[in-house]
């Protein structure tokens, strides 16, 4: 079946005020074109080189969204001109975050990546660790980053209890840390091909879905 195809499945299962994130890693650029023909402009990736190569060659209206661990000596390759950082996940990206994007004089959106799931290779803040960080952060002089939510990936488990259980909390979470923010922060990431029909269910407002779209991923390449 075709990108198209499999894009406008999708599609059809979210409500009108889910935003679809389409992930694009390790995918070739003519099969993101295929998407973006079909109407997609929000894509995703989780490494910064390639995501910059594909940039460059796509159209200029995509929305690009970082989504995998972020290192912060790669800040540089997407600053310019990334919507959405995803996995924010330590105050030292949070800097270099602000700093690049003021090098290139604008503002770059981003969220905290929390840690939910019960597995030890799961990045992600420390809830109680981000409330002491955001209670104590200057994000008032930070005035080239924007946060705008909160992003987390349930455990990897066919218990759909577990994973609820790991998607309400995140959204517990959200929730705790909007006093903190603007109006702005109205983002939950939350939710993959796997199980964002339960993320929705649970008040995801953006997922990310990759192989139901462009089918299974080949790592090799």
């Amino acid at each position: 079946m075709s990108i198209a195809y499999q894009l406008s499945s999708v599609r059809n299962t979210l409500p009108e005020e889910v935003q679809l994130i389409a992930v694009s890693k390790t995918h070739s650029v003519g099969m993101i074109r295929d998407a973006y023909d079909a109407g997609q402009r929000l894509f995703g990736e989780n490494r910064p080189q390639e995501l910059r190569e594909k940039y460059e060659v796509l159209p200029k209206d995509i929305e690009w969204h970082m989504i995998g661990h972020l290192q912060t000596n790669k800040v540089k390759y997407i600053a310019p001109f990334v919507k959405l950082i995803h996995s924010v996940d330590s105050s030292r990206l949070v800097d270099t975050i602000q700093r690049e994007a003021a090098k290139c004089n604008r503002t770059v959106e981003i969220l905290f990546e929390i840690r939910v799931a019960d597995e030890e290779t799961k990045t992600g803040w420390n809830f109680d660790e981000l409330m002491q960080y955001i209670r104590t952060a200057p994000f008032g002089v930070m005035t080239n980053i924007c946060v705008r939510g909160v992003m987390g990936i349930a455990t990897n488990t066919d218990d759909e209890q577990i994973v609820r259980r790991d998607f309400e909390k995140l959204r517990h979470y959200f929730e705790m840390l909007k006093p903190y923010f603007t109006a702005r922060f109205d983002t939950l990431s939350m939710g993959m091909s796997h199980d964002y029909p339960i993320a929705v269910e649970c008040g995801a407002t953006m997922v990310r879905v990759g192989s139901l779209i462009f089918g299974e991923r080949d790592y090799s390449k």
